[in-house]
């Protein structure tokens, strides 16, 4: 199929519009999988879909080290493909080809307070994690106008993504008022979030999320024997020392995973039945699971070794032309609506 005319650009037709992505800081893990890749492959057929790998917004914490963003591109593009998303049927863009993004985000930061965005409890929290304090980048503390420009620019009225981005959405959700309100019309729609059943998928240390960062995720390109090592690491009950022992199933990193990946919703049940009731040994877990993961993975390493370097950049290249297209005419609608001059 033509990639340059499968799509619908006009972002107007009837079925819901999607607008979802990630950072290019490296590799994608079973926590994006589980957070909001496995339900943008759900909804690629269903929704007008557009998936923006969001580089200006990585650079907002990693400026010094560009290339490492740049790097992750096509990796990323790689994973995406390899989780199931189809270009044919989900537009995949790069967000620094798409300027519009950025004149829309210098508009919203007119809308929007230093006040309110030092508020949101996303933002504070990245601050604490990353040292910031009060040297935070102007960047940094402003991506949420850029995330609202971003959904906004497509008119998107879905968005998949994990509860601690909810705040992100509520900044969309006023920026998208303020505008209708002094357009005296609706230019824009007010996005919803859609919220995955596993909005945070622990790290295999039991200790946070999982994160690249952190060093502590199953990423979706790891080998065979790389997963059986990071399970094989997992963190379950420390005080489940003996097969016999009764063991705890809340806050055990291995059940979490079965709970979020395993189909056999009935098996699962009844290993926790058994578990909490002593007699079942963490390793008979840990294969369970090794095997699940890799009937999860391997079809996904199959798809990401077809894809190199030349065609993830050309599945963006589409992509972009087709993003620019809404984008455009969104930010016409936007412009006329502040007032601003047009030559």
């Amino acid at each position: 199929m033509d990639q340059t005319t499968s799509f619908n650009t006009t972002a107007t037709s009837q079925r819901p519009v999607i607008l979802t992505g990630d950072r290019p800081t490296g590799p994608l893990h079973l926590g994006h999988l589980a957070g909001s890749l496995a339900a943008r492959v759900r909804l690629q057929d269903s929704c007008d879909q557009f998936v923006l790998v969001a580089d200006l917004q990585a650079l907002t914490d990693n400026a010094g080290t560009p290339a490492r963003v740049a790097g992750a591109v096509p990796e990323v593009v790689a994973d995406y493909i390899a989780a199931g998303l189809d270009p044919e049927r989900s537009t995949i863009f790069l967000q620094s080809a798409v300027p519009e993004l950025s004149e829309l985000t210098m508009l919203y930061l007119n809308l929007v307070t230093v006040s309110r965005l030092e508020r949101n409890p996303t933002i504070r929290e990245e601050i604490r994690l990353r040292d910031f304090e009060r040297d935070i980048p102007a960047g940094f503390l402003a991506y949420p106008a850029s995330q609202a420009a971003d959904i906004t620019a497509f008119r998107a009225t879905k968005v998949p993504v994990g509860d601690d981005q909810l705040p992100m959405i509520e900044l969309a959700q006023e920026v998208a008022i303020k505008v209708n309100r002094m357009a005296g019309r609706e230019v824009l729609p007010r996005p919803e979030a859609v919220i995955s059943a596993v909005p945070r998928l622990p790290g295999i240390d039991g200790k946070a999320k999982a994160s690249k960062s952190l060093g502590n995720a199953i990423f979706l390109k790891d080998e065979p024997a790389t997963v059986r090592e990071k399970v094989r690491m997992m963190y379950t009950d420390p005080n489940h020392l003996r097969v016999s022992d009764p063991g705890t199933v809340e806050g055990n990193v291995v059940f979490s995973y079965l709970d979020a990946f395993d189909p056999d919703r009935d098996g699962v049940d009844d290993l926790k039945r058994r578990y909490r009731a002593g007699g079942l040994g963490d390793s008979v877990l840990k294969a369970r699971l090794v095997e699940v993961l890799e009937t999860l993975l391997a079809p996904m390493r199959e798809r990401r070794g077809a894809v190199g370097r030349d065609a993830a950049v050309e599945v963006l290249r589409a992509g972009t032309a087709r993003a620019r297209k809404v984008a455009s005419r969104t930010l016409s609608e936007v412009r006329e609506s502040l007032g601003v001059f047009d030559l």
